[in-house]
């Protein structure tokens, strides 16, 4: 079975195509993915609403290089320590730390993933609203 293609495969096979991205074709790009990412982001804050810091610390990036080029959602370190714990690679169920730092005492805490779920709920309409985008920019840039 053929891997179905994304819109994220389409935006690295232009950057592959062009070498770095023209400054003109970011400026028009960066938008349209900002705009198809915060749909996820918007649904990630509310998958946190139970906590004061994580939803104020959930950040949208747009990238063009050539590793990892696209939209992501990250969660700022520093305001809030404790999502990437709570978060649990978007599983449920528990993860153990030491109370209070004590390392002779451990606690098993529910996990409780907001980004994970927000990122696949969002997939598709960000993955076609990215596609649409690279497509007009290919096609107004001369690429077929």
């Amino acid at each position: 079975m053929a891997k179905q293609q994304s819109g994220t495969d389409d935006l690295r096979r232009l950057i592959r195509d062009l070498g770095k991205l023209p400054a003109e074709t970011r400026k028009e790009l960066r938008p349209v993915l900002r705009k198809a990412g915060t749909r996820a982001r918007t649904r990630a804050k509310a998958n946190a609403s139970w906590s004061r810091r994580i939803p104020g610390a959930i950040r949208l990036s747009v990238s063009f290089t050539k590793r990892r080029p696209g939209v992501a959602l990250r969660v700022d370190q520093r305001r809030a320590p404790h999502a990437r714990a709570l978060e649990n690679l978007g599983k449920q169920g528990t993860f153990r730390h030491p109370l209070f730092g004590d390392r002779e005492r451990w606690v098993s805490q529910r996990a409780k993933p907001f980004l994970f779920s927000a990122a696949q709920a969002e997939w598709r309409p960000i993955n076609a609203d990215i596609a649409a985008a690279v497509s007009t920019a290919a096609r107004k840039h001369g690429f077929r």
